[in-house]
């Protein structure tokens, strides 16, 4: 039985009613409450939307890479419908571009479309995809797309900021490339909540996070989530000193998205206790 079947045979079920803050991680309220004290904030989204970088991107996208249609990659597109239907939310266009680095984004804050490369693809089942694609699809529902948007342009923003404001921009660049880091490491945690809420099953997701973390095709069949799980609690007791906390805040503070290991993590715990709540028969979940 092929893995679309698999999906038909679960039923997938629908959130009626669902809004961002049913799944949102607190982690990423408090991020957001304090990007958006941070000074520049407006006037760099004002500049990235009159220098027309939605546009921008969207017209480097379309003519970049191929669109995913009910014709054109017909599974991935039923993946697409079927976590719009789930989330709520109006269908985003859906684009393949060839890199053989595994990623995904969301770009378009007035009409978003949704990028997957060519490595994520052949990187990942049918299920794991879905899971990628509906975490795209909780960026939208959660509302994350303008801020993600800056975040991943942000030194080509700050780079013509700078030009128009005769160097102003690149006093408050560094504290804004951080803060802009800061908000999208959490942002994606309520991301991964959302996409959970469309797979509605925890193993793929975890298989999703142990392949992003060091996934290589030859040695799949032998994976154990078990041993990833492990792995977990090793690299939180690793060092608990302060300097031990340094070292992890030094190894983070650059990156845009957290390690796969501690989003395995996160989105565990959730599963026991906030997914359950939401898709138990008293919860917010429906036919």
């Amino acid at each position: 039985m092929d893995e679309t079947s698999q999906k038909k045979k679960r039923q997938l079920r629908t959130f009626p009613g669902l809004e961002a803050r049913h799944f949102q991680h607190p982690l990423d309220v408090a991020a957001t409450d304090a990007l958006k004290q941070v000074p520049g904030l407006d006037m760099v989204i004002t500049k990235a939307l009159d220098y027309g970088l939605e546009r921008w991107l969207y017209l480097q996208n379309i003519a970049s890479n191929v669109r995913v249609t009910r014709a054109m990659f017909p599974r991935l597109h039923k993946s697409l419908q079927w976590g719009c239907k789930i989330l709520d939310v109006e269908e985003p266009e859906l684009y393949i571009t060839v890199d053989p680095r595994p990623n995904a984004w969301t770009f378009g804050h007035t009409r978003p479309f949704i990028t997957m490369t060519s490595g994520l693809v052949d990187m990942l089942s049918d299920e794991e995809r879905f899971f990628v694609l509906a975490h795209e699809l909780g960026h939208i529902k959660a509302e994350h797309v303008l801020y993600g948007m800056l975040a991943r342009n942000v030194a080509l923003i700050m780079s013509v900021v700078s030009q128009m404001t005769l160097g102003i921009g690149r006093l408050v660049g560094l504290g804004l490339e951080l803060a802009l880091f800061e908000w999208q490491r959490r942002a994606e945690l309520t991301a991964d909540r959302a996409a959970l809420l469309c797979v509605q099953d925890l193993d793929p997701c975890i298989r999703t996070f142990m392949k992003l973390a060091g996934g290589a095709s030859r040695l799949y069949g032998e994976m154990d989530q078990a041993e990833f799980v492990r792995q977990i609690r090793a690299y939180e007791e690793a060092d608990p000193s302060t300097l031990g906390a340094i070292y992890k805040f030094v190894i983070t503070v650059w990156r845009d998205h957290p390690f796969p290991i501690l989003r395995a993590k996160e989105l565990d715990a959730w599963h026991g206790t906030g997914f359950r709540a939401l898709a138990g028969p008293m919860g917010l979940l429906g036919e």
